[in-house]
């Protein structure tokens, strides 16, 4: 309902207090993206990974810091309707020259909701759409720093030239090892990739101004364009061997993109002014990939919560299938359901967890959260969380309304809340992911034809090496996935395999690995009971074997690639690394992108390796 009159003076006051809570918010986000740079420059990677965590907090904090100050000035939760309706048609006034209003409307959004107590989207109280457009956005002021450079080399003969300025125009604040030895061998595959086109009128280089900060590297990222072609690009930045800066590989193309923005790796940090440019300007680069996606790859998850659901309500609008019990081995402590037409999963804690797990609801949260915060190495699948999540009733299959009433009735609410005549089902805390294939699925689908089909034979093989690489990318990073059978791993579309079950996973660093010891009677080695004592976090790696290798083609081409697995020798090695304060790389590309010949002096022991046998 739109207001007639704009005659409540607390109104203004309020908006502009929304508004000063969000640029105070985007100060701190900015800030700490803006060091990332020194962070890189003076290659501080804990204080990098330290910054990552701790960003994820802020959003949340300011959150709170509004809502009190709202209701410590102006008693925001006794206001009447109608002047939070005022408030909001004042708040979209402050947007319309604003930088970033797609992200004030979702601050005003995270604000109002807890003040007022609303739940859902159909209300009048805050932005189902879009109010200010993000197209075209730019700061047109004199000075600032434009969103993307174009850079023009006339031809392939004059293109060393060009990215020699391109680079020096970066103004990091340390020495390149031999920038023009690399400039060369970037130039010699971009001459690769350009083979066969003709140069137009028209061919450039467009980048990104800022670089995008994750871990220890720094990527550049643009695309090449002559005629009708325009070719996604993205240049790695590493500290070499002698600490001084490398081009350390050329990636190209949208499948290349997708995999360094990918759902399952870390928040890159980057200092924008305009978000929504930046996220156009990726969008041209993987079209495939949601909005919502991107911005969440950019540390700026709420917003991609927010565009997610819009997504989601319009897909309901647009969709006639029934919500349903996710295929797959139901779990013992969550329960996960899908939308057959939408590629993700919702997942919810159970009421009541299996006894056989020994955990609580505020632990399997925490290890959710510490998987958001964590460096996911391309392994681990990101999650959305949400609360109080209204689904039209109509839409639940029969067996899926049993399930919830039997696992999780203390979370659902069942009524026409809104008032509209439309039955929900109201969730009160749930977690979203990315529908991926059980591993454990794949597999079986591969077995059943592997004697047949020559291609499902290498698709599996294919998927087990994945399978031992994603485990040894996450102890990389710390992570030791605790449940480690096939069903709580999936494949991507693109053949990675990404872990999906957190409820109990552990630092790699708080495990006791340990062998199984060696019975010292008769009666101990034909014990059917475990006889020795264990530890609540004593883990013993040679006893995975029975639980994971039953068939024996599955153990073959698991003990050619990663016998070292059942090895506590393994687990122990990767501790004492961690403990020194040695950090692996996990690279998001392939060896065959790297520039240089060998390993450049990097700890090389984890790539992305190809997957087009995983169809």
């Amino acid at each position: 309902m739109f207001p007639q009159r704009l005659d409540a003076p607390e109104a203004y006051a309020i908006a502009q207090a929304l508004m000063h809570g969000y640029n105070q918010h985007y100060r701190m986000f900015s800030a700490e993206a803006a060091r990332a740079k020194q962070r890189f420059e003076t290659l501080d990677w804990p204080g990098q990974q330290r910054a990552q965590r701790e960003r994820i907090e802020f959003y949340d904090r300011q959150v709170r810091a509004c809502i009190q100050r709202l209701e410590e000035e102006f008693a925001a939760s006794l206001q009447s309707m109608a002047v939070w309706q005022q408030v909001k048609l004042h708040y979209i006034g402050l947007m319309v020259d604003h930088l970033q209003p797609e992200l004030a409307e979702t601050f005003f959004n995270s604000v109002t909701t807890k003040i007022l107590h609303r739940t859902h989207f159909q209300n009048d109280f805050i932005f189902v759409r879009a109010a200010v457009s993000t197209e075209y956005l730019e700061n047109t002021a004199p000075g600032a720093v434009p969103i993307y450079r174009a850079y023009y080399p006339g031809n392939l003969a004059q293109l060393e030239g060009t990215l020699q300025s391109l680079f020096e125009q970066l103004q990091l604040q340390c020495r390149f090892e031999d920038l023009q030895r690399d400039v060369h061998l970037l130039a010699e595959r971009i001459r690769e990739r350009l083979a066969g086109l003709t140069l137009r009128a028209n061919f450039q280089l467009q980048v990104l101004s800022s670089l995008f900060y994750r871990n220890k590297g720094a990527y550049l990222v643009g695309k090449i364009i002559t005629g009708y072609t325009e070719l996604p690009l993205a240049i790695p930045i590493l500290h070499g061997e002698k600490e001084q800066l490398i081009l350390h590989a050329a990636l190209f193309g949208e499948d290349d993109l997708h995999a360094l923005f990918s759902f399952a790796r870390a928040y890159f940090m980057v200092d924008m002014e305009v978000p929504s440019a930046y996220v156009s300007f990726l969008r041209s680069l993987m079209p495939r990939k949601p909005k919502a996606e991107i911005y969440n790859a950019l540390g700026l998850a709420k917003q991609g919560k927010t565009l997610f659901y819009r997504d989601f309500l319009h897909h309901l609008r647009h969709s006639s299938d029934q919500l349903r019990i996710a295929p797959g081995i139901k779990g013992l402590v969550m329960l996960v359901f899908d939308l057959p037409s939408f590629p993700y999963v919702f997942k919810l804690i159970k009421d009541r967890i299996a006894s056989s797990k020994d955990v609580s609801r505020p632990q399997v949260k925490a290890k959710y959260q510490l998987v958001k915060k964590h460096d996911r190495g391309g392994r681990m699948a990101d999650t959305m969380e949400y609360s109080l999540v209204a689904f039209p009733k109509e839409r639940f299959s029969d067996e899926l309304l049993a399930e919830l009433h039997a696992q999780a009735p203390e979370q659902i609410e069942i009524s026409d809340r809104d008032g509209d005549g439309q039955m929900e089902v109201i969730i009160s805390h749930l977690y979203i992911e990315r529908r991926l294939v059980p591993l454990n699925l794949f597999l079986m689908e591969c077995l059943a034809e592997a004697d047949t089909k020559p291609e499902r034979r290498a698709a599996m093989e294919r998927a087990i090496l994945e399978y031992g690489n994603a485990i040894k990318d996450l102890v990389a990073t710390n992570i030791f996935p605790g449940d480690m059978l096939w069903k709580n791993f999936g494949v991507t579309r693109g053949g990675k395999v990404v872990f999906y079950d957190y409820d109990e996973i552990e630092y790699l660093t708080d495990c006791n690995f340990r062998e199984v010891p060696q019975p010292r009677t008769e009666e101990e080695e034909m014990s059917g009971d475990i006889w020795y004592s264990v530890g609540p976090r004593d883990v013993f790696p040679e006893t995975f074997g029975p639980f994971l290798l039953g068939h024996p083609a599955v153990r073959d081409i698991f003990m050619r690639h990663h016998a070292d697995l059942l090895e506590a020798e393994f687990w122990r090695g990767h501790q004492s690394r961690i403990r020194d304060g040695h950090f692996l790389d996990v690279f998001p590309y392939e060896r065959s992108r790297f520039l240089h010949a060998g390993d450049a002096g990097l700890d090389t022991q984890r790539f992305e390796i190809p997957a087009n046998s995983l169809a």
